[in-house]
């Protein structure tokens, strides 16, 4: 199994969707896992992780980690070619360094320029930037390249960002129901 993360924030909560699917050109066969937690800790720049991090282990305690293939976050793997840890390098470390995490981010992180490889789709003029660890860069380049859908982002990406931001006018309503 493939699982894809992404977290949207909203009124100090966090709202993480995973999907789950089996091939890496899937467009709709997909499990979907969410969680919504409160208490976020605030963005801190260059810290990213800190705050989404927390969000991600709390939805994989209800997956079973001995299926994962690999996990797709959005953002990055490495910070810098030193290596430093980001979001991706963090949960592999987590993870025991037994699942292998790909990053795939929207923006460039200037820092790095060794341990990514930009990828252009469909038309786009702008790329997503792969960043991988537990498996060959190259390999997880052509992952994200085979995915479903003629335009920059993957079919299953762009829904995974549309189901983080669904439903939350329901989520802030009984907020205030309370």
């Amino acid at each position: 199994m493939i699982l894809a993360f992404d977290t949207y924030y909203f009124d100090q909560k966090a709202k993480t969707i995973c999907l789950d699917f089996a091939n890496w050109n899937e467009d709709r066969d997909f499990k979907i896992h969410s969680e919504t937690i409160d208490n976020v800790s605030e963005y801190i720049p260059g810290e990213f992780y800190k705050r989404e991090l927390p969000c991600i282990l709390s939805l994989l305690n209800q997956i079973d980690l001995s299926k994962i293939e690999v996990i797709v976050v959005d953002g990055f793997v490495y910070l810098n070619d030193e290596q430093k840890y980001g979001l991706g390098g963090h949960l592999y470390e987590k993870l025991n360094k037994q699942i292998p995490i790909i990053g795939v981010a929207k923006t460039n992180f200037a820092s790095i320029e060794k341990n990514k490889k930009a990828l252009f789709r469909g038309d786009s003029k702008k790329p997503l930037y792969i960043t991988s660890i537990g498996i060959d860069l190259d390999e997880a380049y052509k992952k994200v390249e085979s995915m479903h859908g003629e335009f920059r982002m993957p079919t299953l990406l762009k829904e995974l960002d549309r189901l983080t931001k669904e439903n939350l006018e329901t989520e802030k309503e009984e907020k205030t129901h309370i």
